[in-house]
């Protein structure tokens, strides 16, 4: 977590120098022409966040202790992709108005970082369009991917500064996704030439035999070499499901119960119940399993935490409140305005496309229940900044129902207390303000109208 260590920063002032490097970061810099709503330094999966204090001239620094890894510098609109490590004074500065032009970075670690930017824009100009991509011959595809994997590591050789400690990581990384790439061909060439019988030939893949699945310091390291590891397992899982009849959390658990190194079984496991079990069907005994297996103190808090804050928005548990959210026809609704009838809350947003395939059952809902006591509403968390942008989209697809705007898009109440974090989401609510169901099947799901028509609606 974040340490501001004042102290440390004072003593080595006055301290000699030593080649041992701070087991600190500090990252400053300056924002110019429009001060930011909030900046924060996260975690790409969001697992850690922290705001930073912006003063009025735009300026800011901060001193964190963190693992070394990829985060995001994020001001609300403008990401700034980062790698940390111990020892890094990272200075930032970009223009708010023009950040793709302006941003700057200088410093202790600017030499990784920088090569790090150029390697993100380069990539998509070596990949191209993904359709011509993915529809190319195994052979084309082969040395396509060499290419870009020979074009990356020169990029990284002719870049002056680096670490080599730095340079041994990224090396390996290069090499992971040149492989991670051999792994997807065959979804993505079967998508794009929609050719749902193509098969990889059995040399392939050639290059994942003998693949060590159990690397934990590349496991940490290395978001390819992660990714690789995942695909493996996510393989068995479905396996599992197809042979065995199991479902999704059955074949999860049981696969999950068989992987060898402890931090990458604790991982994998933590990042699928983090993610998964707000949509469990049976919470409780996903969290018994889950601490059953889980080895790990933190991460058995961590959901323990999450298991408590579900289990308070149980079937039956008095429904979380929203209060005065903005009424696209006018003025503000709360929760507690439609007690008395049975409330259908849609989750979603204007950016979601999984929530914009459910539109058309759900105006068909609409219409079939338009006299029956119950409210369908659609609740966006749009950022309060893209309202106009949520009002067209009303308009465009001529949305019924009780429309409004949360608050604080991910951060309002409502969201936060169902521990909403995937759209769209759907929960029923009955008369009196209790839930029936926190995770309610979808519009396109037959088993919603078995629901209401067991309700008597």
């Amino acid at each position: 977590m974040k340490k501001i260590l004042l102290l440390a920063l004072a003593v080595s002032a006055f301290s000699c120098k030593t080649e041992t490097k701070p087991d600190y970061i500090v990252i400053s810099g300056k924002i110019t022409n429009k001060l930011p709503a909030e900046l924060s330094i996260n975690t790409q999966d969001q697992s850690f966040t922290e705001v930073i204090e912006v003063a009025a001239d735009g300026t800011f620094t901060d001193t964190l202790t963190v693992e070394k890894g990829s985060y995001v510098l994020y001001d609300t609109k403008n990401p700034v992709f980062l790698y940390l490590d111990s020892g890094y004074n990272l200075n930032i500065n970009y223009d708010a108005a023009d950040f793709k032009n302006s941003l700057v970075i200088s410093g202790e670690g600017a030499a990784e970082n920088n090569y790090l930017i150029k390697k993100r824009e380069k990539t998509p100009l070596l990949i191209g369009d993904n359709a011509s991509f993915y529809s190319l011959n195994e052979a084309d595809f082969k040395n396509k991917q060499l290419a870009i994997k020979d074009s990356l590591t020169a990029l990284l050789n002719n870049t002056p500064g680096i670490s080599e400690k730095f340079k041994t990581s990224e090396q390996k990384e290069l090499h992971y996704n040149y492989l991670v790439g051999l792994n997807v061909y065959e979804k993505g060439h079967r998508y794009f030439t929609r050719d749902q019988e193509f098969k990889a030939s059995d040399d392939f893949l050639k290059g994942l035999d003998g693949f060590d699945y159990s690397n934990e310091s590349d496991y940490k390291e290395s978001p390819s070499y992660k990714k690789i590891v995942t695909d493996h397992y996510v393989s068995e899982i479905t396996e599992f499901m197809t042979k065995d009849s199991l479902s999704q959390e059955e074949a999860f658990f049981k696969t999950v119960k068989n992987i060898p190194s402890e931090l990458i079984k604790n991982t994998f496991l933590f990042d699928f119940a983090n993610q998964s079990m707000a949509r469990s069907k049976d919470i409780e005994s996903f969290y018994n399993t889950f601490m059953s297996i889980s080895t790990n103190e933190d991460n058995k808090a961590v959901i323990t935490e999450k298991y408590n804050k579900l289990t308070a928005v149980a079937k039956g548990k008095p429904s979380p409140k929203f209060v005065n959210y903005e009424n696209y026809k006018g003025g503000t609704t709360s929760l507690d305005d439609l007690k008395g009838k049975y409330v259908y809350i849609d989750v979603w947003a204007t950016w979601c496309g999984p929530c914009k395939r459910e539109i058309p059952f759900l105006k068909e809902l609409e219409k079939t229940y338009h006299d029956k006591n119950i409210e369908f509403v659609s609740l966006s968390i749009d950022k309060v900044s893209d309202r106009e942008k949520w009002k067209k989209m009303i308009e465009t697809e001529n949305l019924q129902g009780v429309q409004l705007l949360a608050d604080n898009d991910w951060k309002s109440d409502f969201v936060k207390d169902y521990q909403i974090q995937g759209i769209p989401r759907f929960i029923l609510v009955d008369t009196a303000g209790n839930i029936v169901d926190p995770n309610a099947p979808r519009p396109s799901d037959p088993k919603l109208v078995e629901m209401l028509t067991e309700l008597n609606i």
